[in-house]
């Protein structure tokens, strides 16, 4: 059982490949769903785009890389405490995109209300200036979102399946 953590800026993909992989069957966690973060408040910031953050609530995280049922795992989020975690991890794959194609996805999306606001949109662009490259520089693999959700499916496929030699 391989588990792979699926990481990038909203609007890349990551939960449209997280359904794509459930409905193959794999085991998948959205980390944006609710009771895996928790809000904490950012009181040395007095910056509007970073007024808080959502921090994976950590217990639960160790309590679910624990778990094997001997399926796959793959795990969406994209926090700053994930990186305590990628030692646990067998791949962290960070799927990117230009900002043009971000700002269009967020701005047509349905599933998601993020990313609508001009607020929102600023934060997207500061992310992907400040926290894009700490992802890159800590992931194992990465992916170009642009391509279609099949081959990126198809891909984390491949990076979670195990090595024959």
């Amino acid at each position: 059982m391989s588990r792979i953590l699926l990481t990038g800026m909203s609007g890349t993909g990551k939960s449209s490949a997280l359904a794509e992989l459930a409905r193959r069957g794999y085991r998948v966690v959205d980390t944006d769903d609710p009771g895996w973060r928790e809000y904490h408040e950012d009181a040395g910031s007095s910056d509007e785009l970073h007024r808080g953050e959502w921090l994976w609530a950590e217990d639960r995280i160790t309590e679910l890389l624990d778990a094997d049922d001997g399926r796959s795992l793959f795990v969406q989020g994209c926090v700053r405490n994930q990186s305590r975690f990628y030692p646990r991890f067998d791949a962290v794959v960070l799927l990117s995109a230009p900002a043009e194609v971000i700002l269009d996805r967020v701005a047509r999306r349905t599933t998601n209300d993020y990313g609508k606001t001009a607020v929102e949109r600023a934060m997207i662009l500061d992310d992907l200036t400040h926290v894009e490259p700490l992802l890159r520089a800590g992931c194992t693999h990465e992916l170009d979102a642009t391509r279609p959700l099949d081959e990126v499916v198809a891909a984390l496929v491949a990076i979670a399946s195990p090595r024959q030699y």
